[in-house]
């Protein structure tokens, strides 16, 4: 009998005083969370689902068995913990308020916006230098398409495509990852200026990534996908993608730290849209908070993504703005750190008023004037 344990937040509120103080901080960011259900899984079923305040949190976790009481611990101080900003080079990026990350891809067939910027340098460099005058914290900088049917990419020919968008962004000063699962072109990105490593097998691709991490010192990304070779959207059956996915990405996070990376340098990523149905996205969308347990700061890449399609009519991949918003908004009320996005300007624009939002929100408007 395998019992595992899951603390899920379940009621998001704008702020503690809306409910008399009885809510935490969502992993240091701007979401605060009232309500939490303590679900247990036996063999992958849901057999307990006790909910309970934050005030109430204390009893909760007495009720629960003994053998859980270790795991529950955790994932409570998980809840709460402040996360330490990420530092790249000379940049530091602070998690407090949804940093976003904007989209460079120097690939021949991407799903977005494929040959766009791989053909003239002085277009790629043109619109990186935008993204970061937009208000880009970070530019992840990807030589491979990893749409589902994408051809496999010679390690040769993706440091090419990578390595000079790397020395441009890098010239503008610009914080950078380098959104790669082969350990050659991670060393080449980081050599040439890249501060992050963003990996979509979350290290599992070439048994060599994990040790050139360790070694680097670099922050790594560590993304969910269930397929284990070149196909990375292969095997994509869950029991509850919840929770499969949760499990998976503590799997991910522990096998990170015992190869030599420091805790403090993982970032998690869920995934959405590599080997998930759309119903298994929208679980996963709804579902964020809950990720906060893992105790790392999270990103969503779901910008533009084929989900967004699905819902909206099969608008194609360079009208999906309005989607990829809403799905930003989702996961900013949700406290994700980093948010991967095609369009920076506008999600910048969004993040700022959400934040004036959630600012305003922290002052009792009972008391104000009037």
């Amino acid at each position: 009998m395998t019992q595992k344990l899951y603390i899920c937040p379940t009621g998001l509120v704008t702020s503690p005083q809306s409910v008399e103080g009885d809510a935490i901080r969502l992993a240091g960011s701007l979401a605060y969370a009232q309500s939490f259900a303590l679900i247990v899984r036996e063999n992958g079923r849901v057999v307990t689902n006790l909910q309970t305040t934050a005030r109430g949190m204390g009893q909760a976790l007495g009720d629960i068995p003994a053998t859980l009481q270790a795991q529950a611990a955790m994932q409570w101080e998980n809840l709460r913990k402040i996360h330490s900003p990420i530092q790249c080079g000379e940049r530091v990026v602070r998690l407090e308020q949804p940093q976003v990350m904007g989209i460079l891809n120097v690939t021949p067939d991407s799903f977005s916006d494929g040959g766009k910027f791989l053909d003239d340098p002085t277009v790629a460099s043109d619109h990186a230098a935008a993204m970061l005058e937009a208000g880009a914290a970070i530019i992840d900088i990807g030589g491979e398409s990893t749409r589902p049917g994408a051809a496999a990419v010679w390690e040769g020919d993706e440091i090419k495509r990578v390595v000079p968008a790397v020395e441009a962004v890098a010239l503008m000063g610009g914080a950078i990852s380098v959104d790669t699962r082969r350990p050659a072109v991670m060393e080449a990105a980081l050599d040439a200026g890249a501060h992050i490593i963003n990996d979509v097998s979350a290290l599992r691709h070439d048994p060599r990534s994990l040790g050139l991490a360790a070694s680097s010192k670099a922050p790594v990304i560590l993304m969910h996908a269930p397929g284990n070779g070149e196909d990375l959207h292969a095997d994509g059956k869950y029991t509850n993608v919840v929770f499969d996915v949760f499990d998976w990405l503590a799997d991910a996070r522990d096998r990170a730290m015992a190869a030599g990376i420091s805790r403090e340098l993982i970032v998690l990523d869920p995934g959405i849209g590599f080997g998930k149905t759309l119903t298994e996205n929208l679980a996963l969308l709804n579902a964020l908070p809950l990720f906060h347990a893992l105790g790392q700061p999270l990103l969503l890449g779901a910008s533009r993504k084929r989900m967004i399609g699905a819902l909206s009519n099969e608008a194609p991949a360079h009208q999906r703005l309005g989607g990829s918003l809403a799905v930003a908004l989702k996961g900013m009320d949700a406290g994700v750190h980093l948010l991967r996005v095609h369009d920076v300007a506008d999600t910048v624009q969004a993040r700022n008023v959400w934040r004036g939002m959630r600012d305003a929100a922290l002052t009792d408007f009972s008391a104000l004037p009037g």
